[in-house]
Formats: structure tokens, sequence, C-alpha cells
């Protein structure tokens, strides 16, 4: 059964740092006073719009023989996921988005200051990261309950796993209840929202 996943917009940290690293910057090279004050404005401002929500499911899993990975109605080759879920009897998926706001956001800079939605990019990659690695530690806690570590989550699109894989995440995952849909591209609405695969061993 399908659990959801929801903070309020204050319990997900910001880290300046981190935005100005989806911004190219370096720790050798770090942002000026001017373009690091932006960024701090940036987070502010999209902290008051985030919506964090996360839906999941746990499944039975094999992996077996030539790198063959089956759970739920779901059978499919992938070296690269059957080296992250190896050893792993169980799957977690899920889907996770900080929701509309930041798309907003973004579009309404990029019209009236291109430079600031570029910021604003960087900071909705900085929240949505920052919120899944909450969901991480809830999902490593769950694990630890019955005596499991969880792997690294691994998302569709990495790898050998084709992007095409958000389909099945969207069939098995009820993601418009956290009001998530998936265009014909294959790319989440709203854009600052992951899908990812976390073994359970």
């Amino acid at each position: 059964m399908a659990q959801f996943f929801m903070l309020e917009n204050h319990q997900v940290y910001a880290d300046a740092a981190e935005v100005a690293r989806y911004l190219g910057y370096k720790k050798s090279n770090p942002p000026d006073s001017t373009v690091l004050s932006e960024i701090k404005s940036c987070i502010s401002e999209m902290k008051e719009v985030i919506t964090p929500k996360a839906v999941y499911e746990k499944f039975d899993l094999t992996v077996s023989g030539q790198n063959k990975i089956s759970f739920a109605d779901l059978s499919f080759v992938s070296s690269d996921l059957s080296r992250n879920l190896k050893g792993c009897s169980q799957v977690i998926i899920f889907a996770s988005t900080i929701g509309p706001g930041p798309d907003a956001l973004i579009r309404k800079a990029q019209i009236q200051n291109p430079a600031k939605a570029a910021v604003f990019q960087a900071t909705g990659a900085m929240f949505i990261e920052s919120f899944v690695d909450n969901l991480n530690e809830t999902l490593e806690q769950e694990a630890m309950d019955f005596d499991l570590s969880a792997r690294p989550r691994f998302s569709p699109g990495y790898g050998d796993v084709p992007l095409d894989m958000q389909k099945d995440f969207f069939r098995l995952l009820p993601c418009s209840k956290i009001g998530l849909t998936l265009m014909n591209s294959l790319i989440m609405a709203p854009e600052k929202s992951v899908t990812a695969f976390v073994g359970l061993c």
C-alpha cells in the first residue's frame, strides 16, 4: 500500500552553498557578496511557496542472472540498477515534488530578470534534493526497524535505466495525489520533482 510523506516548508533545510554549487561556483571560487545576497533572497522567496510531498511503496524484489530485476508486475534488465540492488530482497519506489510554486517563480523571473531565474533554478534544485534527503532518512529509519539497510537512491534516466520507466512509477504510485503528472516528453510537472528506486538489503 502506498504511503505518503510530507513536510512543512520550514522543515526543509536550505543550503546557500549548494545553490552556489548548482550555479557553477566552487569552494575555491565562491560567489561574491552580491551573488550571495541574491542566492539568500531567492532561498527566502522560494521557501515560502514550496509544498514538499512524496508518495512511496515497498515491493518484494528479485535480482537474478543476466541482471534481471523483477518486482510488482515489472521485469526488466539493467546492469547498473542490478549493481545498486545487489543482495536486496525489497525495493521502494518513490515520487516526490516541492510543488508548482517554484515553477511559477522561475517562469516570472525568466521574463523579468533572467539572471535571477537562473538562481531560482538552482534554488529549486537544492530544495528538491534537500527534501528527498529528508525522505531518504525516513526510509532508512523504517528499514532499520526491520534490521535492513537502505541503498543509495537510483533514478530513472541514470545509467542504463531508461527515462521511459517513469511511466511505470506513475502507474504503480498514486502520483496525482501529490499533484504530480507526467508529460508526453517524460518530464514531470511540477519540474522540481524526483522519482527513484531505493533497495532494502
